[in-house]
């Protein structure tokens, strides 16, 4: 199916995104939304993790990651924000805890996932998606993640399924 997106050059759906990114951002921080979302922490078979960069938001290292359908569960979500951020697809994947933050009324949950495959970026959305080391990641990285991440390795390789 051709995606209206592919239609616009790469340099103005860029800009596109920067422009929404920051309305949205205004949008809930005026009417006080609460938007339900997740991050998800793909390790490799290395025990690497994924990190991505977005277009739109300084340039930040983070999890990939996005918001909620209407009852959408935070595991499915992660399946589709995964594929569409990153191309991989996980298996086994599981909903870890809701993360919160003082800062935001966004309601996040933490689901973690494994990964053999490649990851690709789309170059307009997503400029950068790469496993790291846990002991040697990039930066910048997002707000808090350098001071959560060892511990959400930790509990979720312990709530990894038995293969």
């Amino acid at each position: 199916m051709l995606r209206l997106e592919r239609l616009l050059p790469a340099w103005l759906h860029i800009a596109a995104l920067r422009i929404a990114h920051r309305l949205r951002v205004r949008w809930w921080r005026w009417s006080g939304s609460a938007v339900r979302g997740c991050r998800v922490l793909v390790l490799d078979p290395a025990g690497q993790v994924l990190l991505i960069r977005h277009s739109y938001d300084a340039g930040r290292w983070m999890l990939p990651g996005g918001g909620l359908a209407r009852g959408e569960a935070p595991e499915s979500a992660a399946l589709r924000e995964v594929r569409e951020e990153a191309g991989c697809r996980l298996a086994p994947v599981v909903a870890l805890f809701r993360v919160d933050d003082p800062a935001s009324q966004h309601e996040t949950w933490l689901v973690a996932g494994w990964s053999a495959d490649a990851p690709l970026a789309d170059g307009r959305e997503i400029i950068e998606a790469r496993f790291y080391p846990a002991d040697a990641l990039p930066g910048p990285l997002g707000r808090g993640l350098a001071e959560r991440l060892p511990d959400w390795i930790t509990a979720a390789t312990a709530a990894r399924p038995a293969d």
